[in-house]
């Protein structure tokens, strides 16, 4: 049997490899009790040496703050540019879809090159400046009250404004994507009306970069399975895939 140091440090040499380990697989591999394991991680938690989640532990902090919308663009600007131009593909001729805030939804907008009729409704303003310079596509502007850290639209009225839609599939952009807690914001306004987005669409589809996943924002929009699919960069972890795929969830790597 290892002792208290050689547990922590095969834990800690799991969680930097893997970037999140569960409690139920440490009990498993070092024989101890999920007591031990969630001793062992306070612990090591306390010397600010990883962060405790649901059910195990990340390399990352799970908490997701706001940040402004010039800022986040700087961030993985590479791999958003590579989901925006994958999730395009999915656009058909003569489709109805709405498009939700984020800067990884933005890099959606940028790589949209229609040649024949297309309606977007959007809350977000910079998306709906971006597909203004295409003749065949038709914006729907969302109204209400702008959240200016997100240059998009919040509020009663934009969830009002929805239910006169029906669309093919939405574009989601979010904080935070948690298998225990769901697709999370860090808007509760915010996540009120991607929920309302949600009722609108016949198809959810999920753009996020894989910093994305595990962590957590302040306002959760709804529960894992109502996304169909979701569309991420090769930094996801494999077992974030797998529990996805098991859920049927499509999940497309760029």
């Amino acid at each position: 049997m290892v002792n208290s140091t050689e547990r922590h440090q095969f834990i800690l040499n799991k969680v930097q490899k893997e970037g999140f380990i569960q409690v139920v697989d440490l009990c498993k591999e070092l024989k101890v009790s999920s007591v031990t394991i969630r001793k062992d991680l306070k612990l090591l938690e306390d010397k600010n040496l990883l962060f405790r989640t649901h059910g195990g532990a990340s390399v990352n902090n799970p908490y997701t703050v706001d940040k402004p919308v010039n800022e986040k663009e700087k961030l993985q600007a590479g791999e958003k540019t590579r989901i925006g131009a994958a999730a395009a593909q999915f656009i058909q001729p003569d489709d109805s879809v709405i498009i939700a805030s984020g800067t990884t939804v933005l890099a959606l907008a940028k790589a949209i090159k229609p040649t024949q009729r297309l309606s977007v409704v959007t809350s977000a303003l910079n998306v709906a400046m971006e597909l203004l310079q295409h003749e065949h596509v038709e914006v729907i502007q969302l109204g209400g009250i702008i959240r200016k850290t997100s240059s998009s639209i919040t509020g009663t009225y934009a969830q009002n404004m929805l239910a006169d839609f029906s669309c093919s599939k939405l574009f989601l952009g979010v904080d935070g994507i948690d298998l225990e807690f769901g697709l999370t914001t860090t808007s509760v306004v915010e996540a009120h009306l991607n929920r309302q987005m949600i009722k609108a669409s016949q198809k959810v589809i999920v753009l996020s970069d894989s910093t994305k996943f595990g962590r957590r924002g302040f306002g959760r929009i709804c529960g894992l399975e109502e996304a169909n699919q979701i569309i991420t960069d090769k930094g996801i972890p494999n077992h974030y895939v797998n529990q996805l795929e098991g859920m049927g969830i499509e999940v497309t790597i760029v």
